[in-house]
């Protein structure tokens, strides 16, 4: 039992997945300690300005360094991967300013074109955390790439504090819905100014800087820009212009309460799947050129299987009863929603970590048709339920993300040339986990409507 301990120990992958997960655990404790403080401080209402704004700076974020980001853990050469963050956090300070024009020269016809008039205020803040995502994003994928898993495992806790800290100051002096977004921009400012004081002391900005090289590895990895920012765009897209939507369609604060709903969902994803993304991300490249892409992923996918589902199962059970007591009786609604998304983050979280495979071994093409596919399946399904009576619109967007999610996890499967036999038994193994999982949250459901009566 010591030798397998030790050897599970000794495995490269299982102790970058432990750094991460430990540094996102910490960050997700002191987030989830502080949303029954912040769900007080602010009404639904405020939420739901939260939600659109969350929705807009999302889908810019993910294509305003037109992905050069992702590409920075690609290039063999150090130098060619310092270039590549110079290259993508210009691109994203130029295309941030560029989308500040309008949203500053007409903020009132820039709200009312996304049926928000009460964000026009505070819309001017959308380039700008957008920018500092974008130099996020960048600048992580240079410390995956050098598989310094501990600096970014830090650095999720230093934005969990900073993030938190700013919404309750900010709701305790009754700032109104502006707290919120303050909040998430200092979270993501956080991040992106002490990686980026990090990359500039350790002399990688030197090493990168010359513009030969960037416009070299500009066009060495061009077809990120030409196929992945649209990729990216369509898939940031069908998650949150739905939700966009439904702020301007649906009665009363709804996508408050989906917001809400999705981050509790988001909390064991961001637990497990996201650390274990970035070490797939970090380690695809050599697996492919080693010819184990298949057997990598399904290695990737059993820990997924053991690990990840089981809570998100714990949770749709147990949160219609929960989210009241937890959150306060307001949102009681949320956590009816958690049950109905429950499904759609189960597969979320099994194809999520696993889609930078389609980047890997270079299908960019079969990755933009995906995401366009799932574009237009999940806004058409919210359009078209404004037909139905009753409105059921955050339903039909939660039943939609299961059909997309369970399809995206097929192709990528099949792109991996992933075997059958192996993946079929790592999921039969998991079957006890899930079980025990699933009794609990029918003993926490049950516990929490009876306190409820």
């Amino acid at each position: 039992m010591l030798d397998r301990l030790r050897s599970v120990a000794a495995n490269s992958f299982v102790r970058a997945v432990g750094v991460l997960v430990g540094g996102t655990a910490l960050a997700q404790v002191v987030l989830g300690l502080t949303l029954p403080i912040t769900t007080r401080l602010y009404s639904p209402a405020d939420f739901s300005v939260l939600a659109v704004f969350a929705g807009i700076v999302s889908i810019l974020s993910v294509s305003i360094c037109l992905r050069y980001d992702i590409a920075v853990a690609l290039p063999e050469d150090a130098r060619d991967g310092a270039a590549m963050v110079l290259l993508a956090s210009g691109l994203a300070a130029g295309l941030s300013l560029l989308v500040a024009v309008p949203i500053v020269v007409a903020p009132g016809w820039s709200a009312r074109l996304i049926g928000q008039p009460a964000l026009a205020p505070w819309l001017w803040l959308a380039p700008a955390a957008s920018f500092l995502a974008g130099a996020y994003s960048t600048l992580q994928f240079w410390y995956v790439r050098n598989k310094r898993f501990g600096v970014i495992a830090r650095n999720r806790v230093v934005q969990a504090f900073a993030g938190s800290a700013a919404q309750i100051a900010f709701g305790l002096a009754q700032a109104g819905p502006v707290g919120l977004l303050l909040g998430q921009t200092v979270n993501s400012g956080a991040g992106a100014l002490r990686l980026g004081y990090r990359f500039l002391r350790e002399g990688h900005a030197r090493a990168g800087s010359e513009p030969a090289r960037i416009v070299r590895v500009a066009s060495e990895y061009r077809r990120f820009p030409a196929y992945s920012t649209f990729e990216a765009l369509a898939n940031s897209a069908a998650i949150y212009l739905p939700i966009i939507m439904l702020g301007a369609w649906a009665e009363g604060p709804e996508a408050g309460f989906l917001m809400l709903g999705m981050y509790a969902l988001q909390v064991p994803m961001g637990l497990v799947g996201t650390a274990i993304a970035q070490v797939y991300m970090s380690r695809g490249p050599e697996e492919r050129r080693a010819g184990r892409m298949g057997r990598f992923t399904v290695e990737t996918l059993g820990g997924l299987l053991r690990v990840g589902v089981g809570p998100l199962i714990c949770l749709g059970i147990a949160a219609p009863p929960l989210f009241g007591l937890v959150f306060g009786a307001e949102w009681t609604r949320a956590g009816q929603l958690v049950s109905w998304m429950t499904p759609w983050f189960v597969f979320q979280f099994l194809s999520s970590p696993l889609s930078l495979a389609l980047h890997i071994s270079n299908r960019l093409a079969t990755a933009l048709l995906l995401q366009v596919f799932g574009l237009v399946l999940r806004t058409g399904a919210v359009y078209l339920t404004t037909l139905v009576p009753g409105h059921p619109l955050s339903e039909a967007y939660a039943v939609s993300g299961l059909v997309f999610y369970l399809c995206y996890l097929v192709v990528i499967l099949q792109a991996t040339d992933t075997p059958m036999r192996p993946l079929l038994t790592a999921a039969a193994k998991a079957m006890p986990i899930w079980a025990v999982w699933a009794i609990l949250g029918i003993l926490i459901h049950l516990g929490f409507a009876f306190a409820v009566t």
